[in-house]
This record gives C-alpha cells, structure tokens and sequence, in this order.
C-alpha cells in the first residue's frame, strides 16, 4: 500500500513538472504582454494565447449587435413617441434629446465603476444584463398595454389614449435601455483596445486600427435596425422591432461572455476622485511654494513602490499648471516615522504621476467642450432629419421610404469614408506631413467640424425648398431622397470627429482613467443633446411670439427650420475657431520610456 503511495505520488510530481515545464516553454515561445495585461486567471497574459484580434472580432460582433438592438429602439423613438403616446413634434425631439442624452451621462457612471472597482470585464457584463432586461420589458409593455387598437402606431392610425401608469412602465424600460447602453458603451471600446499591447509594433498599429473598425462596426450594425427594423416599425410592428432588438441584446450578451478566457484584463485603479483630491488639498497646503519647480524637487515613486492607482507606467512632468506641482513638491514634514519605516502621508505629497493625471483631465476639457456643438448636429439625424422626412414624399414604385431608414445613407458614408480614410488620405497625409500616423487626431476632429457645417448647410438648403414645394397637408412634393446628401456628410464627419475622438481621448487619458477617456466622449454627446434640446426650446420661445407659428411647428409648412439648420451651421463655425485656439494650447502627455507624437 505504502508503495502504491510512493508511485502515486511520483507520478503527481512528474506531472506538476511536466505542467510547468510546459507553462515555461509556453512563456519562453509566446512570451507575455509587457502593458502589465493579465488572464482571466490573473496571470501575465501570454501574446499568443490572448488578446490580439480573436479577442478584438469578438468585442466587435458584440459591439455590432448591440448597437442593433440599440439603434432598434432608438432610431424611430421620436415616432413612436407621436403616434402612440400623441406627444407633439417639439416634444417629442425633446423627449429623444434628453433621452440620448441621460444614455450618454451615464457613461460617466460605467467609466467610475470600471476604473475605480469593477473592471472593465464586470462592468460590461453587469451593464449588458440591465440592457437586456430593459428590452424585454419595452417589448412587453408595448405588445400588451401600448398597441391599442392591434396594428395602430403606423402613419395613417394612430394608437389611442394610455394610462398614466402604462406610460410610466414605457419609461422605466426606456430609461433601464439607457441605464445598461449608457454603462457598457465606453468600456467596451477601452476593453476592445485593451487587447493589443502598444508596446508591441505590430499591436501598436492594430490597435489604433480598431478604433476605426469598432466605430465601423458600431454603425454597421444599426444598419440593420434603420432599414429592416425601421421599415417594420414605420408600418406599425413596434413589438416585433422591438423583440428583434432584445433578441439582438441576448446575442451579444452570449458572446461576450464565452470570450472570456480569451481577453486580456488590466485591474482596477481605485478611486480616481480621492487621487484628483489628494493633489487639490496637498497643493493647496503648499500655497507659500513658489514656482517654477524643477524635476529635482519633485517626488515620484521608484521602481521597487507600487504605483498607487494610477495605472502601470509613470507619467513625466510636463510645463503647465505649475500650482499643481506644488503638491508634489518634498517638504520635510511630507513624511511620517515610526519604528519600522517612513510612510509618506498622500494628503500633503502626491506622486508626479499624480499631478500630471489632473494635468492632463484640465488639458483635455477645453477640446471635450468644443466637441459639445458638433453633437448637436449629429443629434439632428435622430430627431429633426426623421421628422423633416416625414413631411416629404418618400414613395419609390409604390414602395414607402421610412423616413427614419434615410440615416442608412450616413451608415454607409461611415463605410465608405473608413476606408478611404485608411486606404487613400492617411498615406496621402503621410506623405504631405511627414507624419507617419497620417493627420493627428486633433487635426481629423477639426476637419470632423468644417464637414458638419456643411452637412448643415445641406439640411437647411434642402428645407428652403421643401417649404418651396409644399402642397398644403404638411407634407411637400420634393422627394426624400433629397436628404441623402445631409445624411451622408454627418456620416463623412463622423469618421473624422467621432473616430478621431475616441482615439485621442483613449490616448490622451492615464492608464488608470482610459474608461474615463472614452465616457468623455459620450458625455459630450449626451450634453450636445441637452444643448439641442435647449436650443429648440429657445428658437420656438422667441419665434412663436405675437402668435406665428415658430421655426419648428407641429405643421412644419407654416414653419421655417430652415432657419434653424443655417443658425446651427453658423454655430458649428464658432465653435470651430474656438476648438483651433484650444487644438493650438493644447499640450501631450508624456509617458515614462514612451516616446509621444505632435498633435498641433
């Protein structure tokens, strides 16, 4: 017995060695990721075990049917909100305006989640099953209390009346859609490009590629809810769009989960505020320090500390904001003794590392502001496009165009203008600039500007002859297709602006606030809905006195928004020579043994 026990365990101790001889071999022939990326067991994450573009195709077809299911709900909501709740036209716009913009605010709270305790993993996980949950209970809601008479909701039988209770349970499930969207978006862009280590040349190059193809993807998937979906809903099917979108959610859900062992994952930070709070208080404590401070008088951890939540590289001191480094500055009274060490109190002296992570959320607001203006123009495909096609003719061989299905022309433009981006004008820009990454983010979202004026311009020319052609029962005999050309410049400068944002802010942002980065681009998105929605209360404020009917009327014939996309062009050209000033102050950050690219 004792020597069945002896072979027994002989046998286990050749098979633990031969286990971990084959882990060191896998480590010797793959190697690990060097950005400090681990496995879903916690271990170094192995090159080629993890990570890279397995990873990456599947956070895309995730990102593709969510935003499917997303856009299903979404792309038609403001008819819906007219012909089944009888909300008004400027109501409604409203009403999708605040909506899409409390999606996009709480993106803040996904990004807080992700960086300070959760993971990004957790988060999109987590956000994904209330998304979920919101869809069904939309489908649920609309098929058994909402659709009154059965088939009504189209665009000549509207439903009737609902209880106010019936309508509170509508915006429960719509605001538990934008709760669990608004929560995953931003980490799923981070979480996709957290696949590709930038130390590596080869991810380096594939990483800022997925930026393109995650927005790319993002819109190719809508593309089926503004086509299909749209055409479903128009006609009256809201439930069956709707199932269709919860059905798309349930997909993606699915497959994000069994990537799991296949991801690459960065732990947790901590809490950014109590950092932010640390250099506030420990620079204010050292108001008397007069400046400028060189590099030698400023703490920074070695290499033997634990970075105290700010991510796995140092960043360097950068000029700037010199008030700030007054908290990094070393005061003898900085240090506490006792007998087994010396501890550094964080209150009265914070890390470079520290005070250059506040630096560089100070620099980036001024350009997350600018972007501000020009999602009030991307928020207009949503709201104003589909109820200015409304008012045309859209019939193609007895066939009817849903208004709403236009925003197909601004899915394919995106298409279109990837690739030509990619393909033509980045090495036509290479070329001119010397720059091997082609045009700078900053300069692509200034151009992101100067093409949304114009698809302005377009919208307000194509309403100046609508009201031309109009015959009188609020629609006009100038046709839909018309509005191709509006559709397909926002979808030109969104590849520009919105592409160009999501790099730069993952770029320009700390290790440990990369979720952060990318909820800045939501949240501008989110107030430029609030800001659209502001505006449209405004104009009809001032342009309904002394009883006429305003620029935005429920008769949109007695009107002249017209008006309103030229004011909007006009704004988008302010807002573009702020955004140049600001492009010009702006300064990079600088991280340890990273070299940093210009972005003036």
């Amino acid at each position: 017995m004792m020597k069945q026990e002896d072979e027994m365990k002989v046998k286990m101790d050749v098979m633990y060695e031969e286990e971990e001889s084959d882990e060191a071999m896998e480590e010797v022939c793959c190697g690990h990721t060097e950005d400090g990326s681990v496995d879903f067991r916690g271990k170094p994450a192995l090159k080629n075990k993890s990570g890279r573009w397995f990873a990456g195709i599947i956070i895309l077809v995730n990102q593709g049917l969510a935003t499917l299911a997303f856009f299903g709900v979404s792309v038609n909501l403001v008819l819906f909100l007219t012909r089944v709740l009888h909300q008004s036209n400027e109501d409604a716009a409203n009403n999708v305006s605040k909506w899409t913009g409390t999606v996009y605010m709480f993106s803040l709270i996904g990004a807080f989640l992700s960086d300070s305790y959760w993971g990004r993993y957790k988060t999109c996980a987590v956000f994904q099953v209330i998304f979920v949950l919101g869809l069904v209970l939309l489908s649920v809601s609309t098929q058994l209390l909402l659709i009154r008479p059965q088939g009504c909701g189209n665009e000549h039988n509207r439903c009737s009346s609902h209880s106010s209770i019936e309508v509170l349970i509508f915006y429960i499930s719509l605001y538990m859609i934008a709760l669990g969207n608004g929560g995953y978006q931003p980490n799923i862009a981070t979480f996709g490009s957290d696949q590709f280590d930038e130390s590596d040349g080869t991810e380096a190059h594939s990483k800022v590629s997925f930026f393109s193809y995650f927005y790319l993807s993002l819109n190719l998937g809508s593309l089926f809810s503004n086509t299909f979906l749209s055409y479903l809903e128009d006609n009256g099917a809201w439930a069956l769009g709707f199932w269709a979108s919860g059905g798309a959610a349930v997909l993606a859900l699915i497959l994000f989960i069994a990537g799991t062992t296949r991801y690459r994952y960065f732990r947790p930070c901590g809490n950014p505020l109590s950092r932010v709070s640390q250099v506030l208080v420990a620079s204010s404590r050292k108001w008397k320090v007069m400046g400028p401070l060189s590099d030698d008088h400023l703490y920074e951890q070695d290499g033997s500390e634990i970075a105290e939540g700010n991510g796995s590289r140092k960043m360097l001191h950068t000029e700037g904001f010199r008030c700030l480094d007054r908290a990094a500055y070393v005061d003898v009274d900085d240090f506490t003794a006792n007998p087994k060490s010396v501890s550094r109190d964080p209150w009265r002296l914070c890390t470079v590392t520290q005070v250059e992570e506040v630096k560089s959320v100070l620099r980036l607001l001024p350009i997350w502001l600018c972007t501000i203006i020009y999602s009030v123009v991307f928020t207009q495909m949503a709201s104003l496009f589909v109820v200015q096609g409304a008012a045309m003719r859209h019939d193609v061989f007895g066939f009817s165009i849903p208004p709403a299905s236009m925003s197909a022309f601004d899915i394919l433009s995106v298409a279109a203008f990837i690739f030509l981006y990619r393909q033509i004008l980045q090495p036509l820009a290479c070329r001119f600039t010397g720059n091997p990454c082609g045009l700078t983010e900053l300069q692509r979202m200034g151009i992101g500007l100067l093409v949304a004026t114009v698809a302005m311009l377009s919208a307000g020319t194509v309403e100046y002859f609508r009201l031309k052609m109009a015959i009188g029962d609020g629609t006009s005999r100038l046709h839909i297709i018309w509005q191709m050309p509006q559709y397909a410049l926002v979808g030109a400068s969104e590849v520009f602006m919105y592409v160009g944002q999501l790099e730069f802010f993952n770029r320009q942002t700390p290790d440990g606030l990369k979720s952060f980065g990318s909820a800045l681009c939501m949240t501008s998105m989110s107030l430029g809905n609030y800001f659209s929605d502001a505006i449209v209360t405004a104009v009809m404020k001032v342009t309904t006195v002394k009883g006429r009917a305003g620029w935005i009327p429920e008769d949109l014939n007695e009107g002249h928004m017209d008006r309103f996309y030229f004011m909007l062009a006009v704004l988008t050209v302010i807002d573009f020579v702020v955004y140049v000033m600001c492009a010009k102050w702006y300064k990079c950050i600088r991280i340890e043994g990273k070299s940093t690219a210009v972005y003036h």
